[in-house]
């Protein structure tokens, strides 16, 4: 089986996320299947810049429509190795977290979650609600990976980009279908966990 995973991409902050993710999978040689949410079109533009989306596409295998509910990710029989959401809106986490498939992105969430494959949610909001954190615990009861995207500090990161991309390895390592490439943490560099 080609090794393919695929990329969804909301409308919450943190645009640069998804680019890192497709970016990191891309280099270990990992398909993606990509599929945006309007808002993340609109996100990846105000963010990043006009060429976003492009360079985004360009690093997908393929780009579904959001709204194709028919597309082959809509489908268990489509063979991937999971998913990654990120960012992963509030809107996003909820739709996910109560079986609400309402278009090509929490479809595609909950395939992942039906077959038992990992969904890791890049879920990105601050300060969080109530109904937040029980999305958060729903989506994890029913074996989603929530991961808000907190930057690991102990690296002593530089850039936003060095953050971001930390992330974004991180995530694709939590679907363990590639070495890891996200930086450890070495006791013997001086850093604290």
């Amino acid at each position: 089986m080609t090794r393919r995973v695929i990329l969804g991409v909301s409308g919450a902050s943190g645009a640069a996320l998804a680019l890192d993710c497709a970016r990191v999978l891309h280099a270990a040689g990992i398909g993606v299947e990509l599929v945006l949410s309007a808002m993340a079109e609109r996100t990846l533009a105000l963010e990043i810049g006009p060429d976003a989306r492009a360079e985004l596409m360009a690093l997908a295998g393929r780009v579904h429509p959001v709204v194709d509910l028919g597309a082959a990710i809509a489908s268990g029989s489509f063979p991937v190795h999971g998913m990654i959401v990120a960012p992963c809106s509030m809107r996003s986490l909820a739709a996910i977290a109560q079986g609400l498939d309402d278009n090509l992105l929490t479809r595609a969430a909950s395939v992942q979650l039906k077959e038992r494959r990992p969904l890791v949610l890049l879920a990105r909001e601050a300060p969080l609600t109530l109904a937040h954190l029980r999305n958060m615990t729903a989506a994890t009861e029913m074996g989603a990976i929530v991961m808000p995207p907190v930057p690991a500090f102990y690296l002593r990161p530089e850039t936003t980009a060095e953050i971001t991309t930390q992330i974004a390895a991180r995530a694709v390592d939590l679907l363990r279908i590639a070495p890891p490439t996200a930086h450890a943490w070495d006791p013997t560099e001086g850093n604290a966990p």
